[in-house]
């Protein structure tokens, strides 16, 4: 059973940061890397993922990515009206037999599969986002070596890094080519 203790069901920004977390962590080639992701953002152990789920959850963090690259709130919500017709299930409310508080799912079933799960969850997370914001609920990182995605935090001048890392990589760098 997949669920997000008490702490995170209420909380959309939590889920809005795991679904970057994990769009992130299926770039590379490293199942165990999403099994960790999976288990900092409450899923207890054993996390098993098989190469099918993988798959599937890598082909659901490539359609989310379509969120993170619109330029503008309109294109963003697109994006999510496309990927929310897709979705197998109709929202409804669940509390896993008892175990977690009522929270809303987008998927077909409690136990759907991990592909299904991350896509509908992180769906209804970041229309939440845009519906709150009315803006684009992220971005992709600005560095020429880095494709991870973030989320924009705030109000404040408008993001083009996913950390400070790669920003003053790309400030370095632009100094660099500038002597």
């Amino acid at each position: 059973m997949r669920y997000i203790p008490v702490v995170l069901t209420r909380n959309v920004q939590a889920t809005a940061h795991r679904t970057v977390a994990l769009i992130n962590a299926l770039t590379g080639d490293d199942p165990a890397a999403v099994a960790e992701v999976l288990r900092a953002h409450g899923e207890s152990d054993p996390v098993t993922l098989s190469a099918t789920d993988i798959t599937e959850m890598r082909a659901a963090a490539q359609q989310l990515r379509e969120v993170f690259t619109a330029a503008d709130t309109d294109l963003a919500a697109a994006a999510l009206n496309r990927l929310l017709g897709r979705s197998p299930g109709a929202l409804r409310l669940t509390a896993h037999g008892g175990s977690t508080p009522w929270h809303p799912h987008l998927d077909s079933d409690d136990d759907a599969p991990w592909g299904e799960w991350f896509l509908a969850s992180s769906c209804l997370a970041l229309t939440v986002l845009l519906w709150d914001r009315q803006r684009p609920p992220g971005g992709v990182c600005a560095s020429h070596s880095c494709r991870n995605v973030f989320l924009t935090q705030g109000s404040g001048p408008e993001r083009r890094y996913c950390s400070r890392r790669c920003a003053t990589r790309e400030r370095v760098a632009a100094h660099r080519r500038s002597r």
